[in-house]
């Protein structure tokens, strides 16, 4: 069998120039192509944790990775008139990094972009697949063939839909919508996140390095006919889910308003059996999202590495690389699926007794001297000290569900 040369990655995200980086290190010819004009601007701090930090320091960016940190200590919970009513401080492990989404997409693609073809402005039209490689058109390049595909193209993946099918089938919403943007001029710690709450809702306020973002994290079921491009339509969501919202809400939704770089979806993951379909291979969150209370970026890095490293060992054997790199890389998505729920209660209680008991938890565990951090594995600091506080939440929750709106 012929040895793969050219693969073709959809997506210049996280996982898509991780993988040509990867790639190109070990003689393939990556191409990327990106639908956006370059690199998404807006979205939520990211961290680099785990196996992707030795993803980076192998990649020499972990420098950058660390001058771009936002150093965030500390989360606080505030009530409607801003005063603190609970927080906590926010553990790391040595050698992980906190940074906004777009620095570190900015320092993947630097470091990859003399290694690999760069299509923007442009994505995928139509795939075609036979035992030799992949007949590929685009809407706007010319036709080429590829010895492989990867879609890293995210949770609406066009890659996946053309290869697997609709996303309905694979695509589950876990209750949850979140809405992101910059804004300016509010005047934060440097080291602090503001967190309000009502039943059911978040605000949060970033510092970001001087380049603050606001997020807006709520409970609703799916949306029929929800399309992730309709910004008119999130905006017009966000007004209606935060009408009558106390704090900061009357001033965050006219940035929402004014806002041209709003990103807004539903918090959702992505279960499919297989990863791989011949010659066409999902990475990142179009194969796995875990969510974003999860850690994707780490994921995506690692699971970057993993493909590239798989499709290496066995050039010859495609099938047999994609089957190594999904075994190796499934052990590290499966734990991550699985927390959610918990994740989500401790950030947007479901009921208005919920918020009360996490903020008093969170006091309690302030008190003891102990840290957490808000990803969803265990605790750091302390015998599962997030584990704790979810529990307690969910159980007011339980206890008290639907209780009165106002905010805590």
């Amino acid at each position: 069998m012929t040895s793969m040369k050219t693969v073709l990655i959809s997506g210049a995200g996280v996982a898509g120039p991780t993988l040509a980086y990867w790639l190109a290190r070990h003689g393939f010819r990556p191409t990327v192509v990106e639908q956006a004009q370059g690199l998404r601007s807006s979205g939520s701090p990211v961290d680099v944790r785990g196996p992707a930090v030795g993803v980076a320091e192998a990649m020499g960016i972990m420098p950058r990775l660390r001058a771009a940190a936002t150093d965030v200590t500390t989360l606080t919970f505030v009530d409607d008139s801003g005063r603190r009513v609970g927080g906590m401080r926010l553990g790391q492990t040595r050698g992980e990094v906190e940074l906004p989404r777009f620095d570190l997409a900015t320092i993947l693609h630097e470091a990859a972009r003399d290694e690999a073809e760069y299509l923007f402005s442009d994505s995928i039209a139509t795939l075609a697949q036979d035992e030799g490689g992949v007949d590929v058109t685009f809407e706007q390049a010319a036709p080429r063939r590829f010895d492989l595909v990867v879609g890293a193209d995210g949770l609406h993946s066009r890659t996946r839909r053309l290869v697997f099918g609709d996303e309905g089938r694979f695509v589950r919403h876990m209750g949850v919508w979140i809405a992101t943007l910059p804004v300016d001029g509010l005047d934060l710690a440097p080291h602090e996140v503001l967190m309000h709450n009502a039943p059911g809702r978040a605000l949060a306020l970033h510092p970001n390095r001087g380049d603050s973002s606001a997020a807006f994290i709520f409970r609703g079921p799916p949306a029929l006919g929800f399309d992730h491009r309709d910004t008119a339509e999130h905006k017009r969501t966000l007004a209606a889910a935060y009408s009558g919202g106390g704090w900061r809400t009357p001033e965050l939704l006219q940035w929402v308003h004014a806002s041209d770089d709003l990103y807004f979806d539903s918090v959702s993951q992505v279960r499919l059996d297989r990863w791989s379909a011949g010659r066409v291979a999902l990475l990142g969150d179009a194969a796995s999202c875990v969510s974003l209370f999860g850690d994707g970026s780490t994921l995506a890095m690692a699971g970057a590495a993993t493909l590239a490293e798989s499709l290496a060992a066995t050039p010859g054997d495609v099938a047999e690389a994609l089957r190594r790199y999904e075994q190796t890389h499934r052990k590290l998505v499966a734990p991550k699926q699985r927390n959610v729920a918990r994740a989500a209660s401790l950030l947007v209680p479901a009921s208005r007794i919920g918020i009360t008991t996490r903020n008093a938890a969170t006091r309690l565990l302030s008190l003891r001297g102990l840290r957490t951090d808000l990803s969803t594995r265990p605790t750091i600091s302390g015998p599962r000290l997030e584990e704790s506080v979810q529990r307690r939440v969910v159980s007011a929750d339980d206890d008290r569900a639907g209780g009165a709106s106002g905010g805590q």
